[in-house]
């Protein structure tokens, strides 16, 4: 199946010479929540301007659902909905008002009932009448969603969606987002709460100095990456990691109440049963121990402090 997204050697160079992406190559699957993560100024604003239409690249291509975003500029637009981290929207209007004008703005005829789903879909109906500047902020931003769905694209860019909601209202939409996915819609999502990315995406794509570094099934690249840690909290603590021990891959922690052995999850050998007989030898002895697996953020910040 062709990708709904095909980007090719694409690069941004500003007037004021700086170069915001560097020869990007990228596909992004039909039906997918892909989740495009990376430091502030790593290029993910410039990237999802430029596949919205938003800024012309300097180089390279970039198709939407087949269309290219510069010479086939309205039927690629017309494919995407963008939900900026912005709240931008006319505070006087009505709800329900401001999605069917959204609508119009593609050239979509008018149909009630495209809107009154969306609405509803976002648990927006009851508010349909109320003015936007009597709404929370978690309700303005589901109000910017359903605006980007009006005119029924097939891709949805989020763009830091849940900034400044709070948890329980966060929840609630990633529950619409998945139900999006459910009848087709393509997600692409940015944001700095990487543990959505982490509960949320099929792919992860990490983009640092305007190069896409990494792009990977979720599953897979905490599997390849991740690493495990097995914590073990001591009867008595530890100045320092006995020399007997020295060889092996052990910090203190926890003021020398803990100590931590980081192993590969993978391998055939862990290595654990003999740094148990190990510390009993050494007469060291715990009263718990406990594994913990590498999160998609350790992961994160580890592919990008390596870039650097």
């Amino acid at each position: 199946m062709a990708p709904v997204i095909a980007i090719s050697r694409l690069g941004k160079t500003y007037k004021t010479g700086h170069v915001a992406l560097k020869g990007v190559d990228l596909e992004i699957r039909r039906g997918e929540i892909f989740a495009l993560l990376g430091p502030n100024g790593a290029g993910k604003t410039t990237l999802i301007s430029i596949v919205c239409g938003l800024v012309t690249p300097t180089s390279g291509a970039v198709l939407v659902d087949g269309h290219d975003v510069v010479r086939d500029y309205r039927a690629a637009r017309a494919a995407i909905g963008l939900v900026p981290q912005e709240i931008a929207t006319d505070q006087f209007e009505k709800v329900r008002a401001t999605v069917a004008y959204s609508r119009g703005l593609f050239g979509k005829p008018k149909n009630p009932a495209v809107v009154e789903r969306v609405l509803r879909d976002l648990s927006l109906w009851d508010k349909r009448e109320a003015k936007i500047m009597t709404l929370s902020g978690g309700m303005k931003r589901r109000v910017m969603i359903a605006k980007a769905l009006a005119h029924e694209p097939t891709v949805l860019f989020l763009d830091e969606p849940t900034a400044g909601v709070d948890v329980e209202l966060r929840r609630d939409m990633w529950e619409q987002v998945r139900r999006l996915r459910e009848r087709g819609v393509t997600i692409i999502l940015t944001t700095h709460y990487i543990e959505e990315a982490e509960e949320m995406a099929d792919r992860v794509g990490v983009i640092n100095g305007g190069e896409i570094i990494l792009v990977e099934e979720k599953t897979a690249l905490m599997k390849k990456l991740g690493r495990k840690r097995l914590t073990l909290d001591l009867a008595a603590p530890l100045a320092a990691v006995p020399g007997s021990l020295a060889d092996l891959p052990l910090t203190l922690e926890d003021g020398g109440r803990a100590l931590v052995y980081a192993f590969d999850a993978k391998a055939e050998d862990t290595g654990i049963a003999p740094l148990l007989a190990r510390l009993a030898e050494a007469g060291i002895a715990f009263r718990d121990l406990r594994t913990e697996e590498s999160s998609l953020e350790d992961i994160f910040v580890g592919l990008v402090g390596a870039r650097r």
